[in-house]
């Protein structure tokens, strides 16, 4: 077996991996592990924006409080607190490294977004904002001859050693390598290809949670999904988002008879948080039988509707849909995890030497739902706050390495996977009840052995990995008896009792066996409707 010594390894390189790496780069040697190219991940297609108190007209306390309230009483409020006390300063230094963010003459063009109560969204090349910073963070990176890149290389899992977090086996070039270091930080995004319908790229398979969990680090809130109201519905085409910043700038959502709805649901209409418009949308779709709802731009006007979104307008024209004249057909698709694995607010984890940062991370910042464009900041203000506390890991590698176990092949792969973000999407996903979620959870059962297994492909890795953190949101959905932010049991509306509770899982309290008193008594408790 390959081995390697670090000082510092950092699996994952979007906005939080870039932004560790960067603070750790005047302390050793970093290698920045990615399975795909070093600038694949969920920043790159993040359009929207990034929320922080840039003007005179804002507050940090009313961006903290607009977060608490789209977090529906889960946040936790000193992670919240430093998320937008610490945001100004990490927009203030992406400028300084040459970020080119939207202007109006001199001063900085913001925008408002759903749930936000002030304009505080910045933009870059109007709906590119997350591949401009990705793009300044790589340019950063790049000038630092301490942090080397090591992409396409899959992280199998964690090497362990007497409890503690020594480092990593990969899998690049058919060939497993291990690669030790002090400190070893999580930074691989969410899990929305767990689902059918997703806004994430293939990347996101729940790699960085699932190779946590079997460390035996713990998980938290996992059963907060967050889909995005807006993606776009077209039979030949990818689920391409739809910015939220569309609707914070005025588009109007119409069912499928061309009549506006929103505001039958809520009294901001289609400015209400992300999981109020996906029910709507949802329940819309049921009242018409439609397989999807339209946005509307065209009162907007040509020009502004193109200056300020022109990577939406020309993705869309691809598919013969000019969003300055037509319609828009959308449906909801899966975009944001705000659970993950549990790290405190200087993003260390339960086994010393092992911190996350960013969508794979848990800090509370998010609550049960996350406020639109909080997670770049999240990526940029923990990404630096991680790497600062991993600079100080007093971990010593045994460089000690093995990996010797039965290797087995999945020929059914592509078709498991298919199944599965079926299964997910269609009973896990954005309104769910006992017996949806009982379903979800017999079928998964049946797949059990598949994670106990040791694989030796990209695709099968992944696979065991979207298995392993299905079944957590899955058992996670169906012990939280209510409905809280995302999250939305229709046999369950009310809140119900505790429901103010952190759900903490870990493979010591998570049992592979199904309760099937459990099972039985959520079966009986109502339809999904």
């Amino acid at each position: 077996m390959q081995k390697e010594m670090v000082d510092f390894l950092i699996i994952g390189s979007g906005v939080a991996g870039l932004r560790a790496a960067i603070e750790l780069a005047p302390y050793g040697s970093v290698l920045v592990v990615t399975k795909d190219t070093p600038s694949e991940s969920s920043t790159e297609y993040a359009q929207g924006g990034i929320a922080a108190v840039m003007s005179d007209e804002d507050q940090v306390g009313i961006h903290f409080d607009d977060t608490l309230k789209a977090g529906d009483g889960l946040c936790r409020e000193d992670a919240v607190k430093t998320l937008v006390e610490e945001g100004p300063d990490r927009i203030i230094e992406l400028i300084e490294w040459g970020a080119e963010f939207d202007r109006e003459g001199t001063s900085l063009h913001l925008t408002i977004e759903a749930a936000h109560s002030r304009r505080r969204i910045l933009h870059s090349h109007g709906d590119s904002t997350g591949r401009e910073l990705e793009r300044v963070l790589l340019t950063k990176v790049r000038s630092l001859p301490s942090v080397r890149k090591y992409p396409f290389a899959f992280t199998i899992d964690l090497i362990m050693h007497n409890s503690e977090c020594h480092g990593a086996y990969v899998l690049k070039d058919g060939k497993i390598a291990a690669l030790f270091a002090k400190a070893t930080i999580l930074t691989t995004g969410g899990a929305g290809q767990l689902f059918s319908r997703t806004t994430n790229p293939r990347v996101a398979t729940g790699d960085g949670m699932a190779i946590a969990f079997r460390a035996g680090a713990t998980l938290e809130d996992m059963e907060f999904i967050q889909f995005h109201p807006t993606s776009l519905y077209y039979p030949a085409a990818p689920h391409f988002l739809l910015s939220e910043s569309m609707r914070g700038e005025g588009a109007v959502l119409l069912n499928a008879n061309k009549e506006r709805f929103m505001q039958d649901y809520h009294l901001l209409a289609e400015l209400a948080s992300r999981d109020i418009v996906s029910r709507a949308i949802i329940s819309e779709m049921v009242k018409t039988g439609g397989d999807h709802v339209y946005l509307d731009l065209r009162h907007m006007g040509k020009e502004f509707v193109k200056k300020r979104f022109p990577r939406i307008h020309a993705t869309c024209l691809k598919y013969d849909i000019d969003i300055t004249e037509d319609l828009i057909p959308v449906t909801p698709a899966a975009h944001y995890i705000m659970g993950g694995v549990k790290t405190n607010l200087e993003g260390e984890t339960d086994i010393k030497g092992l911190y996350a940062a960013g969508e794979v991370a848990c800090t509370g910042v998010h609550g049960a739902n996350r406020l639109a464009s909080n997670s770049l900041l999240e990526g940029l203000v923990y990404g630096a706050r991680t790497g600062r506390a991993a600079s100080r890991s007093s971990v010593v590698p045994a460089n000690r390495a093995a990996l010797d176990v039965k290797i087995s092949s999945l020929s059914e792969c592509d078709e498991i996977r298919r199944a599965l973000r079926k299964l997910m999407w269609e009973r896990a996903g954005i309104i769910r009840c006992g017996v949806s979620l009982g379903e979800a959870m017999e079928k998964l059962l049946q797949w059990e052995g598949l994670i106990k297994k040791h694989y030796a492909t990209r695709q099968e890795l992944e696979l065991k990995n979207m298995l392993t953190v299905s079944r957590i949101i899955v058992k996670a959905a169906l012990t939280r008896k209510g409905s809280v932010g995302a999250h939305y049991r229709s046999d369950y509306k009310e809140r119900g009792g505790n429901w103010q509770r952190h759900i903490p899982w870990n493979k010591k309290t998570f049992a592979f066996q199904s309760d099937a008193s459990g099972n039985e008594q959520e079966t009986k408790a109502g339809t999904c409707n």
